[in-house]
């Protein structure tokens, strides 16, 4: 890892969640910014484009322009593993050294300074909890900083994207992604493991990641207790020096552990097991009260109160695309956009949207890479076997491709074919978003409720808002 960030920086793909943060991160810490993305021109994307240009990040379209004539040359190119060998501004920049996004990231936090960094990691909920978590301590009168995966709603202005807030220097929350590894590049004073599921790698793998990465932090981590458990088996003993604080969904635990959960119309509530206080949560899901379980024990280790952890829990206005309505047609079925792209969030959202439902759900997926829906439709559809009551539909949209290499196998048509016959639950694939439209016309009633789920592409939030205006119940369009 580099130990100095570069004074000029050029990030290839700045439009994704994760770079946008780190490029304005580097920004605020002085460094010259410049960046190029394939979607610049994307109407979905223009929010945060707008954002870093307001913040003197250089943008251009990624096909080396950055590298004309004229224009003195970055000390580094930052990039992630999404980005192919052939890209051109790799071509473009040749001889330029190339920095990843971890190690950036890294040298970034480092020169940051913060006095505690709380790294946040998990197949499930990261992004969700850095931005509650962070939100919970500027509540807390603490003016933190953030860099976290999802647009931050209590953030997000014309001039911040939400994704990243520099913060006074006393705390500050990282989103430490583990899908490729990358996490084991930095530390941190405390870490947040939310859980292990199935996403980019065996679960067994995953837990040896988790230990490597713990093994690096300085003073003490807050962990689910089944992925603590999961670790010490595949990775081994932590180091003594590293204080753990667990907690649990199971009410036997002796963990801090979810002592109550309810949710009815009039809002959900949890209660944990060492206070007397319910908490309201910010919206349906028993995911919701893991998140905010965890946070609460975090604030607790952090040396507040529990009083004080409850209130700042109960302050959170979300991360955008995260359970966003959308909207209501007329004849009253509810629309939902969600960042679901793996199996626990996919099962996570069905399971928020049943809650809230008086009649069915009706669930659209566009899977965020054709190598991702590859590695998860077994356990996918094995999950939605158990899932998905008789009357529920699961649908698949067309793989969504950014660029770059691809086999293109395999295609939603491909995966639902081979499912359809062999399950005992109703698959669809659609061949597109107007016939996703024609189907909710034909097959929702009033009460029903629609979700929309997807990763990296931010269309999927518009359309959702656009179906809630032109979908119609149970008939054809004309």
């Amino acid at each position: 890892m580099s130990e100095v960030l570069p004074h000029s920086l050029h990030f290839v793909g700045i439009g994704g969640i994760g770079m946008s943060g780190l490029a304005q991160m580097a920004r605020s810490l002085g460094h010259h910014v410049s960046g190029s993305d394939r979607a610049l021109h994307a109407p979905e994307n223009q929010a945060v484009f707008q954002a870093l240009k307001a913040q003197g990040i250089e943008l251009y379209d990624q096909d080396g322009s950055r590298f004309a004539d004229g224009n003195p040359p970055p000390e580094a190119l930052v990039y992630s593993t999404a980005i192919e060998e052939g890209n051109p501004d790799f071509a473009a920049g040749a001889g330029i050294p190339r920095l990843h996004r971890s190690a950036a990231m890294g040298a970034a936090v480092g020169q940051l300074k913060a006095a505690h960094t709380v790294a946040v990691t998990g197949t499930c909920g990261k992004t969700s909890v850095s931005a509650w978590l962070a939100e919970s301590l500027a509540f807390l009168k603490q003016d933190p900083g953030v860099l976290s995966g999802g647009l931050i709603n209590v953030f997000r202005s014309e001039v911040n994207a939400g994704n990243y807030v520099k913060g006074n220097g006393r705390y500050f929350v990282l989103e430490a992604d583990e899908s490729d590894k990358s996490l084991v590049n930095y530390s941190a004073d405390s870490a947040m493991i939310l859980n292990i599921g199935t996403d980019h790698y065996p679960k067994e793998e995953l837990a040896r990641v988790f230990g490597t990465f713990l093994s690096s932090i300085r003073d003490f981590a807050v962990i689910e207790e089944e992925a603590y458990q999961a670790i010490l088996e595949h990775y081994g003993p932590l180091p003594s020096s590293l204080k753990i604080h667990l907690f649990s969904l199971n009410q036997n635990s002796s963990a801090v552990h979810l002592a109550e959960y309810s949710s009815t119309p009039a809002g959900s509530f949890a209660r944990f097991s060492t206070s007397s206080r319910k908490v309201r949560l910010p919206g349906p899901g028993i995911h919701q009260a893991a998140n905010a379980l965890a946070i609460f024990v975090e604030l607790l280790a952090l040396g507040f109160s529990e009083e004080e952890a409850c209130a700042a829990v109960e302050s959170f206005h979300g991360v955008w695309r995260r359970f966003d309505p959308a909207g209501k047609n007329d004849c009253g079925v509810q629309f939902f956009d969600d960042y679901a792209h793996n199996v626990e969030k996919i099962i996570s959202c069905l399971r928020a949207g049943r809650e809230i439902s008086s009649g069915k759900v009706i669930a659209f997926f566009q899977p965020h890479g054709y190598g991702p829906l590859g590695f998860m439709r077994e356990e996918l559809f094995r999950a939605l076997e158990q899932e998905l009551l008789d009357k529920e539909l699961f649908a698949f949209l067309p793989v969504y491709y950014a660029g770059g290499t691809s086999s293109f196998k395999p295609s939603s048509d491909e995966v639902v074919d081979g499912y359809r016959a062999e399950g005992n639950k109703h698959y669809f694939s659609m061949k597109d978003r107007e016939d996703a439209l024609h189907f909710i016309c034909q097959n929702t009633e009033p009460g029903d409720v629609v979700l929309i789920m997807g990763a990296r592409d931010n269309s999927l939030s518009s359309w959702a808002k656009q179906l809630a205006v032109e979908s119609c119940c149970g008939k054809e369009l004309a």
